[in-house]
């Protein structure tokens, strides 16, 4: 049976706790389910942390700075509003300011839908994309977690990984889908890889051909050619995230690329406005419905200019 992105996260967990003598903070690490089975039951290193939001960080830069490199988990997004201070404002700075790192391990869970309602669900890496000597990542397969686990251990800065409920019980990989004749190009972030590739076979079947770049790294976010070459080529694309969209990591990303490639590139993102309970009042990822629509009226403009 294949990892899955949760057994990965665990068996990182588990070898990092007992061979690295590493640290593990949350609040409700023992509860049911173990952080949807991504943490070890009983490892060592696990440590409980109150439920004062703020103090937590804290904890975890002082373990930091004692050799610890400690994983920093917090079970839903929307508590980084609660938690940012200490992280920007001390582990990111630190070594600007006092020429030292401060090597956290930021587990950023995002939760969507099923009634998770407005506190605790959405997707919030765009702000520590802000914040020079933060690292900022969505890894969503097995492999690319441990890529990114093992940037980590090479650098000594903080690094927000922005983690999706999600990715979790997946264990495939998600290889870039490329066509040399492609009408447009999609960038997709976080959980919106997973409904990009549900909308890139609903536009084939209209004929419309999509090719489908997966972003990892949103900061660093580097226009190498495998980024620039398809968008170059198909004269147009798209950059969609889970997150919300206004001054998010689609819109940033998005301009970078618009820039380089002097073609245009649309933003997509969450709607700009609060998350109900009520299914009907859920904003989430965008679906392959809405994606599909931003392709169709990308491809018409691109013909017409022509």
């Amino acid at each position: 049976m294949e990892k899955t992105v949760a057994d990965t996260i665990r068996e990182i967990t588990r070898e990092h706790l007992t061979k690295n003598n590493g640290l593990l903070l949350g609040q409700c690490i023992t509860a049911v389910g173990w952080i949807q089975n991504t943490v070890p039951p009983n490892a060592p290193g696990l440590v409980e942390l109150p439920m004062s939001d703020v103090s937590g960080p804290g904890f975890a830069i002082g373990a930091a700075i004692v050799g610890k490199r400690p994983m920093l988990v917090l079970r839903f997004q929307s508590f980084l509003w609660l938690a940012v201070s200490p992280i920007v404002n001390y582990a990111a700075k630190a070594r600007d300011l006092w020429g030292k790192g401060v090597p956290i391990f930021i587990r950023a869970i995002a939760s969507e839908g099923k009634g998770t309602g407005p506190v605790h669900s959405n997707c919030f890496h765009s702000i520590f994309m802000h914040m020079p000597g933060m690292r900022v990542c969505a890894p969503m397969t097995p492999h690319e977690y441990q890529e990114i686990w093992t940037a980590f251990l090479k650098q000594d800065d903080p690094m927000l990984v922005s983690e999706h409920r999600r990715s979790y019980l997946s264990s495939a990989e998600m290889p870039d889908i490329v066509h040399d004749d492609a009408d447009v190009t999609l960038y997709a972030i976080s959980a919106a890889r997973f409904t990009a590739v549900e909308a890139v076979e609903l536009l084939k079947k209209e004929n419309i051909r999509c090719n489908l770049v997966h972003i990892v790294w949103l900061k660093p976010f580097e226009l190498n050619e495998r980024v620039m070459q398809p968008l170059k080529k198909s004269r147009c694309g798209v950059v969609i995230d889970s997150a919300f969209e206004i001054a998010g990591a689609s819109q940033s990303l998005a301009y970078d690329l618009m820039f380089a490639a002097g073609v245009p590139v649309r933003a997509l993102g969450q709607f700009d406005r609060c998350s109900g309970v009520a299914p009907h009042l859920e904003n989430g990822t965008p679906t392959p419905q809405r994606i599909a629509e931003v392709v169709r009226e990308m491809v018409r403009n691109k013909t017409s200019q022509h």
